[in-house]
C-alpha cells in the first residue's frame, strides 16, 4: 500500500502543482502582450473574439486526437447547455474586468482577483464541495492556508517598501502605484471587478461539475470556444462598430492573438483538468501566485524594480501555498485510509472466534 501512494504521489501533487504554476506564468505572458498590444491601439473587444476564434480552430483538431482512444459519455444537450452558460458567465467576467480596469486603474484590479480564493472557497463549502470541520487539521490548513495567500498577494501590490534592485536606466516602478490615490472611476471600477471575479469563482464551481460529468478535457474547451465566439462576436461588433478597429496588421496585436488564442487558452485544459481532479478551491489558490510571477518576469524582462513588499509577500503566498497543499493531501490522505479501512477490515461475523 505505502509503494501505492508513493507512485500516485507524482500524479495526485506533484504533477497539478507543477502545471498551475505553469498556467500562472503562461497567464502573465498573455498579459504582457495584451498591454504592449492595447498600448499600441487595439481593442479589447477585439482582442477578445479573435483570441476565441483562435483557441477554437486550434482545440479542434485537438478534441479529436487527444480522445480518439476514449470512451467518452455520450454528449447531451444538457451538457452543451451547460457549456453555453459557461461561455456567457466567462464572456461577461471578462466584459466586467476589463471595463473595470479601464476606468480605475490595473493596480485595482490585481488587488481585487486576490479575493477569488476567498469566493471560491465560500461558494465551494456552499456548494458542499469542500467539507470544512473547524476541529480537522485539513480544514484549519485549508483556511488559513487561503488567508495567508490572500494577505501575501496583498502585501505585494500595496506595499511597495524600500527598492532592493534598481535598473539604473528605470526610477520609477508599476509597484509604486498606491490603491489610494484619488481616480474618478475608482468606486465604480473597483465595484466591476469584484463581480467579474466573483464571477471567475462561479466559473470555478460550475465548470469543476460539469468536468467531472463529462471528463474530456480537450472537448469541453474546444465546445466552450467554440460558444465564445458566437456568443462575443457579434456582441463586441455592437460595441465596437469602427470596421477599421478589426484589421489586425503583423504586429504586436497579431502575436498577442495567437499567443493567448494558442498558447494561453491551454490554462483553461489545465484549469478544467485540475478542478476535476483536485476541485476549485486548489485551482483558485494559485491566483494571487501570478502577481509574484508578474514581478519577477517585470524585473527580468521590463526592467522593473524589486521591492522589498514582493519579496515579503512571495514569502507569505508561499507559506499559503504550502499550507493549502498540506491541508488537501492530508483530506485524500483520511479519504483514502478511510477507503482502504472500509474494504480491507473484516466483518465480524468473518472474524473466527478464539477458543
Amino acid at each position: 500500500m505505502m509503494m501505492m501512494k508513493k507512485g500516485n504521489y507524482f500524479e495526485r501533487e506533484v504533477l497539478p502543482l507543477a502545471a498551475m504554476v505553469i498556467v500562472e506564468i503562461t497567464n502573465v505572458g498573455t498579459s504582457i502582450l495584451f498591454k504592449s498590444a492595447t498600448e499600441k491601439g487595439m481593442s479589447y473587444l477585439v482582442f477578445m473574439v479573435y483570441s476565441y476564434a483562435v483557441s477554437a480552430l486550434v482545440f479542434m483538431p485537438m478534441a479529436f486526437l487527444f480522445h480518439r482512444k476514449t470512451v467518452l459519455p455520450q454528449f447531451s444537450f444538457s451538457i452543451f447547455c451547460r457549456i453555453f452558460g459557461l461561455a456567457i458567465l466567462g464572456f461577461m467576467s471578462q466584459l466586467f474586468g476589463y471595463k473595470g480596469i479601464d476606468i480605475s486603474d490595473p493596480t485595482l484590479g490585481s488587488a481585487i482577483s486576490n479575493l477569488t480564493p476567498a469566493f471560491t472557497f465560500g461558494l465551494a463549502i456552499i456548494f458542499r464541495m469542500e467539507k470544512i470541520l473547524l476541529r480537522s487539521a485539513s480544514s484549519q490548513a485549508k483556511i488559513i492556508g487561503t488567508a495567508l495567500s490572500i494577505v501575501g498577494a496583498f502585501i505585494v501590490v500595496l506595499y511597495a517598501g524600500p527598492p532592493l534592485i534598481i535598473p539604473s536606466w528605470r526610477s520609477i516602478s508599476y509597484l509604486q502605484t498606491r490603491i489610494g490615490s484619488p481616480q474618478s472611476g475608482w468606486v465604480l471600477g473597483g465595484f466591476l471587478l469584484a463581480v467579474d471575479y466573483f464571477l471567475v469563482s462561479v466559473w470555478y464551481i460550475f465548470q469543476a461539475q460539469t468536468a467531472k460529468d463529462y471528463p474530456a478535457e480537450f472537448v469541453l474547451v474546444f465546445v466552450y470556444n467554440v460558444c465564445l465566439t458566437v456568443i462575443s462576436a457579434p456582441a463586441c461588433l455592437i460595441m465596437e462598430p469602427h470596421l477599421h478597429k478589426w484589421k489586425i496588421g503583423a504586429d504586436t496585436a497579431l502575436i498577442a492573438i495567437l499567443y493567448a488564442g494558442a498558447i494561453g487558452a491551454w490554462g483553461t485544459v489545465v484549469h478544467t483538468w485540475g478542478l476535476r481532479m483536485k476541485g476549485p478551491v486548489y485551482v483558485a489558490s494559485f491566483r494571487p501566485l501570478s502577481i509574484v510571477i508578474a514581478a519577477v518576469m517585470g524585473v527580468i524582462f521590463l526592467g522593473e524594480s524589486l521591492y522589498l513588499g514582493c519579496v515579503l509577500g512571495a514569502i507569505i503566498i508561499s507559506a499559503g501555498f504550502y499550507v493549502v497543499m498540506w491541508g488537501k493531501a492530508k483530506q485524500e490522505d483520511m479519504v483514502e485510509d478511510s477507503s482502504v479501512c472500509s474494504v480491507e477490515s473484516p466483518s465480524p461475523e468473518n472474524v473466527p472466534l478464539l477458543r
